[in-house]
């Protein structure tokens, strides 16, 4: 006998879910430090765990809107964001000093990526339901754009506080920028149909 779609959805979900609480619970409370052995036990796990819990997370909903790349995006912006955290030593100074430059960059790739694979789907339902036009509302192009300036707006946050120079006008104004940039897309660009 087959079990309904639902139900499988439901167990997929539930799977996901046990997996990201193992990983951000061996993350915070498991031990995991830089000096351990790169096969002990704990790191397989965990090694195991932020690969599982976003392709199990990711792969159905890009399959259920048809969000192209949204799997690889995702999941290697997860692995690289709690592999970084778990086992990265963390910067000691600011963003263009040498040796913390590369954790700097690290963390901004990651953040780039997670934001953007996120986001993505929330802008894809929302903006379905906001734009009038089919063509504009289904604009695959469109969606990928606005996660990517997302990501772009979380990354450039972590490198402004890098930099030491993130205040509120800084990010007001970045949000601003972005905004009406978005905005002269929405006029020029054609859509993709």
């Amino acid at each position: 006998m087959h079990a309904p779609r639902g139900q499988i959805s439901l167990l997929l979900a539930a799977v996901a879910g046990l997996c990201w609480s193992a990983a951000l619970a061996l993350l915070l409370f498991g031990g995991l430090t830089v000096g351990d052995a790169p096969l002990s036990l704990e790191r397989m796990l965990f090694y195991a765990l932020i690969l599982a819990a976003p392709l199990l997370t990711f792969v159905p909903v890009e399959q259920a809107f048809g969000l192209n790349g949204l799997t690889v995006e995702g999941s290697l912006g997860t692995m690289l964001l709690l592999y970084s955290l778990a086992f990265v030593p963390a910067p000691s100074d600011w963003l263009l000093a040498l040796p913390d430059l590369p954790i700097y960059g690290l963390l901004i790739i990651a953040l780039f990526l997670c934001g953007a694979a996120v986001t993505r789907p929330f802008i894809h339902v929302a903006t379905a339901r906001l734009f009038q036009a089919r063509a504009r509302a289904y604009d695959g192009r469109r969606v990928r754009r606005q996660s990517y300036e997302i990501g772009f707006l979380f990354a450039t946050v972590a490198a402004l506080a890098g930099l030491r120079v993130l205040t509120w006008v800084s990010l007001l104004l970045l949000a601003v920028a972005l905004v009406i940039a978005e905005l002269l897309f929405l006029t020029r660009v054609r859509t993709e149909t």
